[in-house]
């Protein structure tokens, strides 16, 4: 059986002709300010690639904007962004929008090419999770009249709304929960380092740590690793710490899967470390895993009431809507050092 091939996209067209997502679009839709070499090159690459405009780029090129509000994300795999996006849908639903939702995988790159080709669109407006690497593109696309939102992650660096949680008191909680049980070596393993998030959640650890009566001299940052975004490295960064010559007596995972990894280091431990992760998951409860919690699909709803606010003629207000976390005990968190949870 043959497959049928997929219809050209403006993308396919912009590569082709070796021109931006946005160039293109302004050659095939006739807008003005386009030289007409590069005109005649973006008609070339279409022509050659089979490219037609569809029905709703015909609507756009008569300045009517489409239902559609987009969502680009992180990775759609992870359940905290299948939660967000469904909290979004859910909204927009009720008012006759669509949701069309893209995932970066946390590349920067990937965030420009997307919200250039949503910008492209024409979608009513953007709800990003944004890797933060440039706001360039963003900015843009508030300049054409496109609200932006961004969720889980605060606007840098530009006036935008944003949804968040109260990462830094979750953390802090997490501490000194693990503090009240009889712990003082307790070991941080983090996500990106960039990410506000991250940052947010070390600086609610360390204001812990360094709260303790007696330290006996330990620097706050020597149990701290980073830079770990998949359950695979934070399993690494488990097990090298539960391999210092004084171990922590337990640990603070930053989000869902930086917890998962390390459950699996925990695995042919005669004594599994204590555990604090920060982000529910599923089987959290079954395996007994203390965390702190916070609904995600409320944080996609209440952006999506922010958007669609927004397209009502309010002005982004610059400062972050900030959720509630709470802590859920299970039993991991409770332990005191030496003694096993599992």
């Amino acid at each position: 059986m043959t497959i049928p091939k997929s219809p050209a996209t403006l993308v396919d067209v912009a590569e082709r002709a070796g021109v931006s997502l946005k160039t293109a679009s302004r050659a095939v839709n006739g807008e003005p300010h386009v030289a007409e070499a590069t005109r005649q090159k973006v008609a070339k690459a279409a022509l050659d690639l089979g490219f037609q405009l569809n029905s709703m780029a015909s609507l756009l090129k008569r300045g009517i904007r489409s239902n559609f509000i987009g969502l680009v994300t992180g990775d759609l795999a992870n359940p905290f962004y299948s939660s967000l996006a469904k909290g979004v849908e859910r909204e927009l639903r009720s008012q006759g929008l669509q949701l069309v939702v893209s995932s970066t995988d946390e590349s920067g790159e990937r965030e420009r090419v997307l919200v250039e080709e949503m910008v492209a669109r024409q979608v009513r407006a953007l709800i990003v999770v944004s890797t933060h690497e440039s706001n360039d593109t963003l900015r843009s696309a508030q300049e054409r009249g496109i609200p932006v939102v961004f969720v889980d992650r605060p606007a840098l660096d530009l006036t935008a709304d944003s949804v968040v949680l109260d990462n830094r008191a979750g953390a802090r909680l997490a501490i000194e929960h693990l503090i009240a049980a009889g712990h003082r070596r307790i070991g941080f393993i983090g996500d990106f380092s960039r990410l506000p998030t991250h940052q947010q959640r070390l600086d609610g650890y360390l204001d812990a740590i360094e709260a303790l009566p007696t330290k006996s001299g330990q620097d706050p940052r020597e149990l701290v690793r980073e830079d770990f975004h998949d359950a695979a490295g934070a399993r690494g960064a488990a097990l090298e710490l539960l391999s210092l010559s004084t171990p922590p007596t337990a640990l603070f995972t930053s989000n869902n899967r930086v917890t998962i990894g390390a459950l699996t280091a925990f695995r042919g431990l005669p004594v599994a470390p204590a555990l604090v992760g920060f982000d529910d998951f599923d089987l959290s409860d079954v395996l007994g895993v203390t965390v702190v919690s916070h609904d995600p699909v409320e944080m996609g709803s209440r952006a999506a009431r922010i958007a669609l606010e927004t397209l009502e003629s309010r002005q982004p207000g610059g400062e972050p809507v900030v959720l509630p976390v709470r802590l859920i005990e299970r039993g991991s968190g409770e332990a005191a050092p030496g003694v096993d949870w599992r």
